[in-house]
């Protein structure tokens, strides 16, 4: 997109193109600021936008982190300092697949923040993945980071800039995102070690007790793979953008960094990959159990069948009460009957057990 192109798009729109603000979001998010550089560091927390004015035109790197999008005009005034599209703002806002677009002055980065809930009930329908929309604006000396939810996967990036520890305090803001985007891309093996263990336990129970209960579970667990396959698919692509891209906001060396991140990516997308295929083999290995559950069921009635027919047969000869019949008259032909009636029974449970069908 060249800026003829968003000029034109920016005298299109009208003043405010954002959402009004609801009654959830007149609450005040949560504004925080780390500024440092390899000598300096400092952590705030504010409580209006007006206070990150004064960190634009500063030499060091300011990251900029809102917890809860409940105020558009927080989003406005900081679009207004930092000149941030319209459109970008609107983006910030509304659920979006991950990308990256550059828009020259700065670049715009879509993530999807994903958690693992255990307390999710699979049986009601319940999903165990989570996910937060995270936003990010990489420009020349600052980062800017929008999220509904105070629980991310940031902080050990933060203690990291505390403790000037490793090589991000000495790196620019491009190292900073590239920083951010890898935690959230680590964090995507923690949900895959999570689904293992689930697709484990699943396995086991299909194989050893295929209840009915166990149905909606496989259903839940491919939806999630679904999810998954669009949060991570997409972000394959945008990772290789950023790698690929000329702008001048990503330096050379991070993008050897990138590089390892896309890796990663692709680790991610096969293991999904594979347990989309699990998910496939799982359902058909519960119907195949439920069906040889049902052939047990139906195989020990046909062997009860079989034995009674025989009894049967016995029980209505000597049941037609014809007068001349030559052991009605004898005092040990029911006796002799009940003993050829047991005879007859374990004959052929003798022959069932020498043919393996119980």
């Amino acid at each position: 997109m060249d800026q003829s192109s968003k000029g034109a798009k920016v005298s299109e729109l009208p003043s405010s193109t954002l959402p009004p603000a609801s009654d959830k979001q007149a609450e005040k998010p949560k504004i925080t600021i780390i500024d440092y550089d390899e000598q300096h560091y400092h952590e705030a927390e504010v409580k209006e936008a007006a206070e990150c004015f004064v960190f634009k035109e500063k030499p060091t790197v300011t990251w900029i982190n809102i917890d809860g999008l409940r105020q558009v005009d927080i989003l406005e005034k900081l679009g207004a300092c930092y000149g941030i599209h319209p459109l970008v703002l609107e983006d910030i806002l509304s659920d979006q697949r991950p990308k990256i677009e550059d828009y020259d002055d700065y670049i715009f980065i879509v993530l999807k923040m994903l958690y693992y809930n255990e307390e999710g009930d699979e049986e009601l329908g319940d999903s165990k993945i989570d996910f937060d929309q995270v936003s990010m604006i990489l420009g020349p000396n600052f980062i800017m980071s929008f999220k509904e939810k105070e629980v991310d996967v940031f902080n050990p990036l933060r203690d990291r800039l505390r403790t000037a520890k490793g090589r991000i305090r000495k790196q620019g803001p491009d190292y900073l995102a590239y920083s951010m985007i890898d935690a959230v891309v680590d964090h995507y093996f923690v949900i895959m070690e999570k689904l293992g263990d689930r697709f484990e336990d699943l396995e086991d129970a299909v194989v050893a007790h295929p209840e009915p209960g166990i149905l909606p579970t496989i259903y839940n667990l491919k939806r999630d793979m679904l999810f998954l396959r669009k949060s991570v698919w997409p972000l394959r692509e945008a990772i290789s953008k950023m790698q690929r891209t000329d702008s001048p906001l990503v330096s050379e060396a991070t993008k050897i960094y990138l590089r390892d991140v896309y890796d990663h990516t692709i680790q991610v997308i096969e293991n999904i990959e594979t347990f989309r295929d699990m998910s496939a083999s799982l359902l058909e290995t519960y119907l195949s159990s439920l069906s040889n559950k049902l052939n047990e069921v139906i195989k020990v009635l046909t062997i009860i069948s079989t034995i009674f027919i025989p009894l049967t047969f016995l029980a209505g000869l000597y049941g037609m009460n014809f007068r001349y019949m030559p052991e009605l008259e004898s005092p040990l032909g029911y006796p002799a009957v009940l003993i050829l009636m047991m005879m007859v029974v374990a004959i052929m449970m003798v022959y069932f057990k020498r043919k393996g069908w119980f």
